[in-house]
């Protein structure tokens, strides 16, 4: 597989849309180039010489995370084409983000112990459930097993055996951190938590500022009404979420390469993509940070 072609655009659209204001069209284009680059580099294979010896369960779990991001952001390329689904696609942005984090502390932090405790993490609803089966099953008569239980028992098993693990082992695993205290751990400021993930909760669980952003709009006498299948993706989605992939990205690369002659020619790719998409911001963001007369 070929790293895929950037976007080109003329003098004549990119002059268009500088004067009309609207760079979704270009922000379009790099958001669907980075989300096929996140699943060219997850496509990387673990014999290739110039990957170093690590774990293939860190490996499954790294690129599964990357492949997660890509296919969500291809679902989001697929609902907002028409300028519709923007509810929808801020959902799939937390989703995006939180996966980001994972892959970037994952690759900070680079030990037995936090993959361990992000198996753990997903696994300790199946211990749960297991033993909700087996209480149910000892209840009865003879401990008579349902065919749906024998069929979500052996999925239960399969999903320990694939992570290595074992339902005590799950148990006695460390807690894994919760989304703050990981972005506290690879240095970044509270706000990248309170945008990406705080904010981002709205889309997830119904909040009142979700409701009065995509599915109520307020009339002219100021009650609170319906509002139509009509939500926009914002343009800032088409921004931050791609500068998060790239941020993933970088990490993933300086965790599976050894060697920085390696590593030096994809970060300089991702790094010449950031600042195309840097520089579309600029333009679209200006006046943003200017001084306001007042709050």
């Amino acid at each position: 597989m070929q790293i895929p072609d950037p976007p080109k655009f003329s003098d004549a659209e990119i002059e268009k849309w500088r004067k009309s204001g609207d760079f979704m069209p270009m922000l379009f284009e790099w958001y669907k180039f980075i989300a096929h680059l996140c699943i060219f580099f997850a496509l990387i294979e673990k014999e290739s010489p110039a990957v170093r010896e690590f774990p293939q369960i860190q490996y499954s779990v790294l690129t599964g995370l990357l492949n997660r991001c890509s296919r969500l952001m291809l679902a989001n390329i697929a609902l907002s084409h028409n300028g519709r689904f923007g509810e929808t696609t801020a959902l799939l942005d937390r989703c995006i983000f939180e996966s980001c984090v994972k892959v970037m502390w994952l690759c900070h932090k680079g030990t037995e112990d936090a993959f361990n405790r992000f198996l753990a993490d997903g696994l300790k609803t199946e211990v749960e459930l297991s033993a909700e089966i087996r209480g149910n099953i000892a209840d009865r008569d003879e401990n008579q097993v349902l065919v749906i239980e024998q069929r979500m028992l052996k999925s239960i098993e399969r999903h320990m055996a694939l992570a290595e693990m074992t339902e005590d082992k799950v148990s006695e695993t460390k807690k894994l951190p919760n989304t703050a205290a990981m972005v506290s751990d690879l240095g970044q400021k509270r706000l990248m938590y309170v945008v990406g993930q705080r904010l981002g909760s709205h889309h997830v669980h119904g909040t009142w500022p979700s409701l009065l952003m995509h599915y109520l709009e307020e009339e002219e006498d100021g009650s609170l009404v319906l509002r139509d299948h009509d939500c926009d993706t914002h343009p800032n989605q088409f921004v931050m979420v791609p500068l998060l992939v790239l941020s993933a990205l970088s990490a993933y690369i300086g965790y599976i390469f050894d060697s920085a002659e390696d590593i030096e020619p994809m970060r300089g790719l991702l790094d010449s993509v950031e600042e195309e998409v840097l520089q579309i911001n600029s333009e679209m963001a200006e006046g943003d940070f200017d001084a306001a007369a007042e709050i």
